[in-house]
C-alpha cells in the first residue's frame, strides 16, 4: 500500500511540472510571482501537514 502511495504522489508531481511547464511561459511576471509565492505557500503546508501526521503516529 505504501508503495501505492509513493507511486501516486510521484504520478501527481510528474503531472503537476509538466502541466506548469506548459502554462507558465504564457504568463506576465506578477503571475508567476504569484504562482511561486502560492507554491512555497502550499509546499510549507505541506511540510507541515507531514510532520504533524509524522508525529501522531511516532
Amino acid at each position: 500500500m505504501r508503495g501505492k502511495l509513493i507511486s501516486t504522489i510521484t504520478t501527481g508531481a510528474i503531472i503537476g511540472v509538466v502541466a506548469s511547464a506548459m502554462i507558465v511561459p504564457n504568463m506576465d511576471r506578477s503571475t508567476k510571482r504569484r504562482v511561486r509565492k502560492t507554491g512555497k505557500m502550499v509546499k510549507n503546508m505541506a511540510e507541515d501537514m507531514y510532520d504533524s501526521v509524522k508525529d501522531y503516529i511516532l
